[in-house]
């Protein structure tokens, strides 16, 4: 079952270099209720202090926390910041033996937070110049640092990762089964031919050299629309834009966008959700899921720190349970009816869609993706096992309906899955009311059962394309042949 994942995850114990930058996060936690007398700034009064790992290290702590052995190949300063750096990534059992003394002193992110709000950043030694030596110690460790990893991780902040760091990762490309890059300029790793790199949207932009989206397009179909002149930038075989409260975008090839849905939060003061992103997405590769399962997870891991202030960890129970929020998304037809019904008082536009989704593949996704684009809340409605056999055959379904309903809820896309008996959802039309009602295939709007019902109601149907060359029935068959040849 979905919620498996985590602990399918963790349970491989993969070795993960993370090559980077690292920092020390400093929170101060306090209480304000009085402004300052020489100028116009609250007084915080604090109460305790966090060191915590940051920049590349918050990626090393997020991966170990979800199962994997991690190495740092790093820098820390011969100081107290240095220390307290080593000893925050020796509790989230980071291997430090590869992170090296710096000439110059750790840099720290100092942040002060009352009734939990930042009230100010401060940074230390941020902008200090690097010693020419600082290159060589980092690749003097990647030998050993390397040596039987399943995966490298590249965190590049500005610092010490140059073109010598490059030239030698360069050298050893061949060794690497998975090089995932995190970057704030992934042109500068194209040569490298990285499997994957994760800009946000900013850097994605800047990547480009052009505006960004023009009004009333979406970031993702912009990214999308660009992928060529990324892909060329960047040399990479995949793309993850990461696009904060608008989720993320992968894109691959020529395969179509695949667009994941974060979980909507008040404006988040948790720096270290990218980190988390890249660390799940790390371990989910790894793990053998697809791409587009891999960004699923990594979006749900994400999603857990983002409700959290301070620099955080997506621990694996704390993934499986987010998991299990999702599996619990397939409603019956009446909760759904109530569920709807408060959503549709807050002013969102439901969109409803059914089918079988026996077995689950990149058609399906996109069509669900294109869908979800259409309103605020996508509701999905499987057929259950009695109504596949009917419709398809005794030999089908191949998997059963609470583990369709579940994969299909497990989509960052899909808000709500029901489980229907019928041979149409049009039961589950009455009682929804959803404002628009999509389908896919070569359909005309009118020729659908469930139009009129829609019709009557003043909803909308529309009818959207699937992908050519992808259907269930054939997928079933290349199965089939595969496993009697």
């Amino acid at each position: 079952m979905v919620p498996d994942i985590a602990d399918r995850l963790a349970g491989r114990h993969p070795t993960v270099v993370v090559l980077g930058d690292a920092v020390l996060d400093v929170w101060m936690w306090g209480r304000s209720d009085r402004l300052c007398r020489e100028a116009p700034v609250p007084v915080v009064d604090v109460r305790s202090t966090s060191y915590l790992p940051g920049g590349a290290a918050n990626t090393a702590a997020n991966i170990a926390a979800l199962g994997a052995q991690v190495r740092l190949v790093s820098l820390a300063g011969s100081d107290e910041r240095g220390a307290r750096l080593r000893e925050a990534l020796r509790r989230s059992r980071v291997d430090t033996t590869h992170v090296r003394a710096a000439a110059a002193p750790t840099v720290a992110k100092c942040r002060v937070v009352a009734a939990d709000q930042i009230v100010v950043r401060f940074d230390q030694d941020a902008g200090a110049p690097t010693d020419p030596g600082d290159a060589e110690r980092v690749v003097e460790a990647l030998p050993a640092a390397l040596d039987g990893a399943d995966a490298l991780v590249v965190c590049d902040y500005d610092g010490v990762l140059g073109e010598r760091v490059r030239e030698a990762l360069a050298a050893r490309r061949g060794e690497l089964p998975l090089l995932i890059v995190d970057t704030h300029h992934p042109e500068r790793w194209a040569s490298l031919h990285p499997d994957v790199v994760t800009p946000n949207a900013e850097e994605a932009t800047r990547v480009l050299g052009m505006p960004p989206a023009e009004p009333g397009e979406s970031r993702a179909d912009w990214i999308d629309r660009h992928r060529g002149q990324l892909f060329e930038a960047t040399g990479a075989r995949a793309i993850v834009v990461t696009l904060d409260r608008d989720g993320a975008v992968l894109l691959q090839g020529d395969r179509p966008m695949h667009r994941t849905w974060a979980e909507p939060v008040p404006d988040s003061q948790s720096p270290g959700a990218g980190d988390t992103f890249v660390a799940a997405l790390t371990l989910a590769l790894l793990g053998g899921l697809p791409s587009t399962a891999a960004v699923e997870v990594a979006q749900a891991a994400a999603d857990v720190v983002v409700h959290r202030t301070g620099t955080s960890m997506c621990s694996t129970s704390e993934l499986r349970d987010r998991l299990s929020r999702s599996a619990g998304a397939v409603l019956s037809e009446r909760d759904l009816a109530t569920v709807i019904a408060h959503q549709r008082a807050a002013g969102k536009r439901i969109v409803f869609t059914n089918g079988c989704f026996d077995v689950l593949h990149a058609g399906h996704i996109a069509y669900l993706n294109e869908a979800k684009r259409l309103g605020d809340v996508l509701v999905v409605a499987v057929n259950s096992d009695r109504s596949v056999r009917k419709l398809k055959g005794p030999d089908r379904p191949v998997n059963p309906e609470h583990e369709r309903a579940a994969m299909l809820a497990a989509l960052s896309c899909v808000d709500h899955v029901t489980i229907f008996d019928d041979d149409t959802p049009a039961a589950v039309l009455r009682t929804t009311r959803p404002d628009l009602y999509v389908k896919g295939g070569d359909y005309r709007p009118e020729m659908l059962p469930e139009a009129p019902i829609v019709a009557g109601y003043g909803g909308e149907v529309r009818v959207l394309s699937y992908l050519a060359d992808h259907s269930t029935s054939a997928v079933i068959e290349r199965i089939r042949s595969g496993a009697s040849s």
